[in-house]
C-alpha cells in the first residue's frame, strides 16, 4: 500500500497528465485526476490548441519550461512516431523594427542555451517556399521548435500514468473542496468525496472556478482567439503523406511560422494550413455564458472552449496572410472558431499554493509550450520541496491584491492579448490602469516634474524635468555619452545630474514602493531566525542584511530586519510573494505553539519612506531635528526613533546608493509633510529628489544585488558574492544543511562586475556573454556608472572567468568587448557609508 501523500489533480488536460506523470515517475501513485469532461476530448483549451512551440523567451524560466517540453514530447512515442514534430520554428521580420527585435530574442536564445540563428531572406524562403520573399527582410531560425501533438500526448501520458497507479475519471466535475484545520482534506463529485492531503487545479480557464472554492483568487482572465483552417493549398498537395502519419493532423515539413508584423503565426495540417491571429479585438468570456455540452456530444468542433468564429474579425488578416503566402490565394477559409486560452496581467503562469489553506496548488495559465515544463517543477516542488527551475515569476502570489481585482485583472489581460507580439521595451510602463498607488510624495514628485513609471502598480519617479537645469552645471566628467536609441527610450540625460548631486551633495529619494513587513509576537525572533541565514536575535536597534533561503540552499529573497524592540521587527521584503511566505509560516508556527504565537502585516500602504543620501546628508537632518545623526549617535546598520520637524520617524542607517544617509520612515499622513521638511532643509546645500534612473546607477557601482535579476533560486549565497550575510556557526535555519552540502561542491558560475571597454555601449539585462569565444553566460542587470564614466553590468559567468580576464557582450547582434574588473567600483571599504 502506498505511503505517499493522497493527491487529487482536477483537469486531464495537458497540465494535469504532465503533472500525474512527473508525480508517479518519482514514486508518488496515490493520485486522482478528475476531469469534467471525457478523458479523450476533454473540452478545455489542450483540445484545440494548434501546438506551436517556439522556445526563446525574455525569461529564462519560461524558455527552460518549453525546452523540457520539447525533449518530453519527443520521448512520448507510439509505433515510433513522437508526439512533436520538431520541423523547426521560423519568425521573419517584414519591418526593420521587427528585424532588430529578432536580433535581441536572438540574444535570448544564446543566454538560455536555444541553438538559433539569424538569416536572410534567401535562406527564409528556403525554409518555407511558400513566403512573399519580397515582403521578408530576415528572419530567427530555430532548428529544435516545432508542433506538439498536445491531445495525443495527454492521451499516451494518461497510459502511461495508469499503468504506474494512477487513477483517471472522466465526466466528473468538481463540486467543492473539503477543507479542516486549513488544510484540504478532499474533493467533492457528483459521486462523493475524494480524499486528498493535496489538491492540485489544473482547470485551465475554469481555475478561477475551482480557486473561489476554497476563497483563493486566482487572477486570470479567459479570452477566445481566433483560428482557421484553409481548404487544401495546391503547393503542400504530396508534402505530408497522411497515409504514414500516426497523427495526420500534424503532418508538415515546413517550420512553424510566426508573422508577428500582423499578430499572426501558421502552421500546416497536411495540405491545409492552418493560421492563428491575435490581430482582432480581445474577446473576454464570461464562464456563466459558455454553452454546456454533454460528454456524449463532444467532438473536434463542439466543446465548450470552441466558440463560434466570427468571420468579420479574421477577414482582415487573411488578405494579409495572402500577401505574405501568396500560394494562400488559391484557397478558402474552410473552417474557424474562436478559442478560449487564459490570459494574466503580466502573461505568465500561476503556479503556487494558497496562502489560506495548506495542501491546495494551482497551475493555470500553462500553455502547451510550457506544459510539461510547469509540471516537472511542481513536481520537484511537492516531492522535494524546490523546483530546479525558479518559479518567482510564475507564483501565483507575486501579485499585489490591487492586482487581483476583477477589473484590474480584466483590463490587463486583454492589454497582454493586444500586444502578445509588439516589439516591447523592458522599462516600457503600461498606458492603463494607472495611478492606483502612489505615495504621499506624489504631489511633490509632479510639481518637480517627474516621469513616472510603473511597478506593482506603484507610481515611481525615474527623473524629475526640474533637475534639467543641472545639466548645465555639470562637470564634464560627469556627462555621459548618447546612448543608441533602443538603451536611450525610458532614459533621460537628467539622471547623469542626479546621479553627480547625489555623489556630491544631497538627494531625496522616494523608498516608499519597497514592501515593508511588521513582524510582532512572542515568536517573532523565532520565526525570523528560522526563516533566514543571518543572525537577527541582536539587540533592539539592530538591523541586518540577511537572506531567505529554500530548501536546497537557493535564495529565495534577500531581506532588512529591523529590531525595533524585544517583540516587534521591520522588515524591507522584495514583494507580496515574502509576504505570504511569512504569513503561511507564521501561522504554521503560532498553531504549533501557541507561546510562539507571531502576527505579520503588510504596512506598506500605512506607510512611506524617504531616502535622504549625500555627504551632506548631516547638514541637511542638523536643521530639523535635535536628534544625534552623528556616526556615534547612530552607527551604519542601526535603528532609532527620532523627531523630524515634530514628526515621528523611524530611522535607519541604510543606503543602497553608496552614500551616507538614512531611510527615514514615518505614517503615511505625515509623508509630505516629512517632505517638505527635508526639501527646505536642504536647498542650502543643493538638495534635489533624485529618480529611479540615478538610483539603479549608484547602486551598481556599489555593487548591490537586486534579487529577481542578479539573484534568483538558482542561485547560492557565496557564488553569488552574499556569503558574508549567512550567519557564522548559524545552524537551524530553513536551508542550512543543504548550503553546507553545496558548500562542499565546486562552484560553477560566480556573479561578475563588467565594465565596458568602449565606455560607450549601454545594454539593458539578459544579453549573452562570451567568454573565450563562446556563449558562456548572461548579463543580470546593467546601467551607465556615472561615477566612474563608463557601462557597467553584472553578468553571471563560468568560475575560472576571473578579474581582468576579457569578454564580450552580444547585443543586437554585435560583440562589445567587456572586462572583469573588481567589485563594487565604488567606495569598496565603505568609508563613505561608516564615516
Amino acid at each position: 500500500m502506498s505511503t505517499t501523500p493522497r493527491v487529487v489533480i482536477i483537469g486531464a488536460g495537458i497540465v494535469g497528465a504532465n503533472l500525474a506523470d512527473e508525480l508517479s515517475t518519482r514514486g508518488w501513485t496515490n493520485i486522482t485526476v478528475v476531469e469534467q469532461g471525457p478523458l479523450t476530448l476533454a473540452g478545455g483549451s489542450t483540445s484545440h490548441a494548434p501546438g506551436l512551440v517556439f522556445q526563446t523567451n525574455a525569461s529564462k524560466a519560461m524558455t527552460q519550461f518549453a525546452s523540457y517540453t520539447v525533449d518530453k514530447l519527443l520521448s512520448l512515442n507510439e509505433s515510433g512516431v513522437s508526439c512533436f514534430n520538431q520541423v523547426g520554428g521560423l519568425e521573419v521580420a517584414t519591418t526593420p523594427e521587427r528585424l532588430e527585435d529578432l536580433k535581441r530574442k536572438l540574444g535570448y536564445a544564446a543566454s538560455w542555451g536555444v541553438e538559433g540563428r539569424l538569416i536572410d531572406p534567401d535562406e527564409c524562403a528556403k525554409h518555407y517556399p511558400l513566403l512573399n520573399q519580397e515582403k521578408v527582410l530576415g528572419g530567427l531560425y530555430v532548428p529544435s521548435d516545432g508542433l506538439a501533438s498536445a491531445a495525443r500526448a495527454v492521451g499516451l501520458l494518461i497510459a502511461k500514468a495508469s499503468a504506474a497507479g494512477v487513477t483517471f475519471r472522466g465526466s466528473t466535475p468538481v463540486t467543492g473542496i473539503e477543507q479542516s484545520g486549513g488544510r484540504v482534506t478532499g474533493v467533492e463529485t457528483p459521486d462523493g468525496v475524494i480524499p486528498a492531503d493535496i489538491v492540485v487545479s489544473c482547470a485551465g480557464f475554469w481555475g478561477p472556478r475551482i480557486g473561489a472554492m476554497v476563497g483563493m483568487s486566482v487572477p486570470l482572465l479567459p479570452l477566445a482567439h481566433q483560428y482557421v483552417k484553409t481548404t487544401s493549398v495546391p503547393e503542400l498537395v504530396g508534402r505530408n503523406d497522411a497515409s504514414r502519419l500516426l497523427d495526420p493532423s500534424n503532418g508538415a515539413w515546413m517550420p512553424i511560422l510566426r508573422h508577428q508584423d500582423k499578430d499572426l503565426y501558421y502552421r500546416e495540417h497536411g495540405d491545409r494550413m492552418g493560421i492563428g491571429s491575435y490581430a482582432h479585438k480581445p474577446m473576454p468570456v464570461d464562464l456563466r455564458e459558455l454553452p454546456e455540452v454533454a460528454a456524449s456530444d463532444m467532438s473536434e468542433h463542439r466543446m465548450p472552449s470552441r466558440l463560434p468564429f466570427t468571420e468579420e474579425d479574421f477577414l482582415p488578416c487573411w488578405e494579409d496572410s495572402k500577401e505574405l503566402l501568396p500560394a494562400l490565394a488559391g484557397a478558402r477559409i474552410a473552417d474557424g472558431f474562436n478559442g478560449i486560452f487564459s490570459f494574466t496581467p503580466d502573461g505568465g503562469p500561476l503556479v503556487g499554493e494558497s496562502k489560506d489553506v495548506d495542501g491546495f496548488f494551482v497551475a493555470e495559465a500553462v500553455w502547451v509550450t510550457h506544459s510539461a515544463g510547469v509540471a516537472r517543477a511542481l513536481a520537484e516542488r511537492l516531492i522535494e520541496g524546490q523546483s530546479r527551475i525558479p518559479l518567482h515569476e510564475c507564483e501565483v502570489s507575486r501579485f499585489e491584491e490591487i492586482q487581483t481585482a476583477e477589473s484590474y485583472v480584466s483590463e490587463t489581460s486583454q492589454q497582454n492579448f493586444v500586444e502578445i507580439y509588439d516589439v516591447l521595451h523592458p522599462l516600457q510602463p503600461r498606458v492603463s490602469p494607472r495611478e492606483l498607488r502612489v505615495s504621499p510624495f506624489n504631489a511633490r514628485q509632479k510639481e518637480l516634474g517627474a516621469f513616472f513609471l510603473e511597478a506593482h502598480g506603484w507610481e515611481r519617479p525615474h527623473w524629475f524635468e526640474a533637475n534639467r537645469g543641472l545639466l548645465e552645471e555639470l562637470p564634464e566628467e560627469w556627462k555621459a555619452p548618447e546612448r543608441e536609441s533602443w538603451a536611450a527610450m525610458f532614459h533621460s540625460s537628467i539622471s547623469a545630474a542626479e546621479a553627480w548631486k547625489t555623489r556630491t551633495a544631497v538627494a531625496l529619494y522616494d523608498m516608499t514602493p519597497l514592501k515593508r513587513l511588521e513582524v510582532s509576537g512572542p515568536g517573532a525572533v523565532t520565526l525570523l531566525q528560522r526563516l533566514s541565514a543571518g543572525k537577527v536575535d541582536k539587540k533592539p536597534g539592530a538591523v541586518t542584511y540577511c537572506l531567505l533561503l529554500n530548501d536546497d540552499g537557493g535564495i529565495r529573497s534577500d531581506i532588512t530586519v529591523a529590531r525595533l524592540d524585544e517583540t516587534t521587527f521591520q522588515v524591507g521584503a522584495n514583494g507580496n510573494i515574502d509576504f505570504d511566505y511569512f504569513t503561511t509560516e507564521a501561522r504554521k508556527q503560532t498553531a504549533g505553539d501557541v507561546s510562539q504565537w507571531v502576527q505579520v502585516r503588510d504596512i506598506t500602504g500605512s506607510t512611506c519612506c524617504v531616502g535622504l543620501w549625500g555627504p551632506l546628508a548631516r547638514e541637511v537632518i542638523a536643521k530639523v531635528s535635535d536628534d544625534d545623526f552623528s556616526n556615534d549617535g547612530l552607527k551604519y546598520f542601526r535603528t532609532k526613533k527620532v523627531r523630524i520637524g515634530g514628526i515621528p520617524v523611524t530611522a535607519m542607517r541604510l543606503s543602497y546608493v553608496g552614500e551616507l544617509g538614512w531611510e527615514l520612515y514615518t505614517t503615511a499622513e505625515n509623508g509630505q509633510r516629512l517632505w517638505d521638511l527635508l526639501f527646505e532643509a536642504g536647498q542650502e546645500q543643493g538638495i534635489i529628489a533624485a529618480g529611479r534612473g540615478a538610483f539603479n546607477s549608484l547602486r551598481l557601482e556599489k555593487g548591490y544585488r537586486l534579487w529577481g535579476t542578479d539573484v534568483t533560486p538558482e542561485h547560492e549565497p557565496f557564488q553569488a558574492g552574499l556569503g558574508f550575510s549567512v550567519g557564522k556557526d548559524k545552524e537551524g535555519y530553513i536551508g542550512a544543511e543543504a548550503l553546507k552540502a553545496r558548500r562542499e561542491l565546486p562552484v560553477n558560475h560566480r556573479l561578475r562586475c563588467l565594465t565596458v571597454d568602449d565606455g560607450t555601449s549601454v545594454v539593458l539585462g539578459k544579453e549573452p556573454v562570451y567568454f573565450r569565444g563562446e556563449p558562456s553566460g548572461y548579463v543580470s542587470s546593467a546601467a551607465y556608472g556615472y561615477t566612474v564614466r563608463k557601462p557597467i553590468a553584472y553578468a553571471w559567468l563560468p568560475a575560472e572567468a576571473g578579474e581582468g580576464d576579457a569578454v564580450e557582450i552580444e547585443y543586437f547582434g554585435k560583440r562589445i568587448p567587456a572586462t572583469i574588473s573588481a567589485d563594487p567600483l565604488v567606495d569598496p571599504n565603505m568609508e563613505k557609508l561608516r564615516g
